[in-house]
């Protein structure tokens, strides 16, 4: 399901961490050499030091045995003692080019390296045009680029710990993404803070799977042993309330519904509350007709539902298949009706990005998503679990 974004940040992790791995090591070799050359001059130096001081030596010698035949055996003795030095200075000086060495292969294992500003840019750019490939909106994509720009830049990393700092900083930057939003609890403890009946209205063009979805959700709430009762306000489309009313058999929920098209929507909704409050109905889920959300029309009839409704919860139902277009069509039914949640339909064959875009967008929570063709295909959303599931 996740699996194309998730290579696509795996590849950013090991592309930066290479790229940065490669720099330090031609970096180091480059200084070990440095130092090796340097202290090859050193023992030339002090080699040239030494022969000079060994023929200033042999002339005093030969001066001392001219000036005094009695101290003949003197200059014997000074050069005994001269190359005795000698040989101790070349000793120590072999063993200070050894502590030099074994100090900078050290260093090496134990020294920390920085991301510059140079190291990231083009690993951030391929990153933004992979986001972008996998359905994530370039405006989205771009606010992700520049957040892991500005934590990864000119921060000292433990070498053998980058690609591990850089993967938590990728999540870090999606979490602030996709816990922005208002509903701060998962939706069964959200729930249980409204009086009953809770009343959910869907929001959703033809095709995204929005009355799939409310039958999923509704199997989701059988499952934690709460009642619901289906109102079939899509009026609008040919078939609509014979679908619903199919899904709403199959689960044993009842459906409140007029036969007749074209009947007022609201009205229907309005019966669907009125029967969960004398049945003590836990929830009321309501279905709308599938409007495009240029039609400033049939938007506005929208606005009437949720008027009469009082819904405790708007959702939008956004098909993952339709990438930065479900973007724009929760961005409109978001500024028409004003959306507070967002459910993901079809997840399980999209590539994933148009979640984070959503999110981002209207800044609203994503609480389920839909994974598959049965009616319990269908899982609360988790941030933590998606991200991971992203990253890796």
């Amino acid at each position: 399901m996740l699996g194309i974004l998730k290579n696509k940040f795996t590849t950013f992790i090991s592309s930066l961490t290479k790229k940065k791995e490669e720099k330090e090591e031609k970096k180091e070799e480059k200084e070990v050499n440095k130092d090796k050359i340097t202290e090859g001059n050193k023992e030339i130096k002090e080699e040239k030091e030494v022969k000079r001081d060994i023929i200033v030596t042999e002339k005093e010698q030969v001066l001392s045995k001219e000036i005094s035949s009695e101290a003949s055996n003197e200059p014997k003795e000074k050069e005994i003692t001269k190359k005795d030095e000698i040989k101790k200075e070349e000793v120590n000086k072999g063993v200070k080019v050894d502590l030099s060495l074994i100090s900078k292969i050290k260093g090496i294992f134990t020294s920390k390296i920085k991301l510059t500003e140079g190291d990231l840019n083009p690993a951030i750019d391929e990153l933004r045009m992979n986001l972008i490939d996998s359905d994530v909106a370039y405006e989205t994509s771009d606010k992700i680029c520049r957040k892991i720009f500005e934590r990864l830049k000119d921060k000292e990393i433990n070498k053998n710990e980058v690609d591990k700092f850089v993967n938590k900083e990728i999540k870090e930057t999606l979490l602030e993404i996709l816990n922005k939003n208002e509903l701060n609890m998962k939706f069964t403890e959200w729930a249980k803070t409204k009086t009953k009946p809770v009343k959910i209205v869907f929001f959703g063009i033809n095709g995204t799977g929005k009355t799939t979805t409310i039958a999923k959700f509704g199997k989701f709430l059988l499952n934690n042993n709460k009642s619901v009762v289906f109102a079939a306000g899509d009026t609008f489309r040919a078939g609509a309330i014979e679908q619903i009313s199919i899904h709403g058999e199959k689960l044993g929920i009842k459906v409140i519904k007029q036969e007749k098209r074209g009947t007022d929507a609201a009205a229907i909704i309005y019966d669907a509350v009125e029967y969960a409050k004398a049945h003590y109905i836990d929830f009321v889920f309501a279905d709308t007709a599938g409007r495009m959300q240029t039609n400033k029309d049939l938007m506005n009839e929208m606005k009437k539902v949720v008027k009469v409704m009082n819904p405790d919860l708007k959702v939008f139902v956004a098909d993952a298949l339709t990438g930065n277009d479900a973007v724009e069509q929760a961005r409109e039914f978001n500024d028409a009706v004003g959306i507070d949640a967002v459910i993901i339909a079809k997840m399980d064959a999209a590539k994933g990005g148009c979640v984070l875009s959503i999110a981002h967008t209207i800044q609203k929570p994503i609480i389920f998503m839909g994974i598959g063709q049965n009616y319990d295909d269908i899982r609360e959303f988790d941030a933590k679990w998606f991200v991971d599931e992203m990253v890796g």
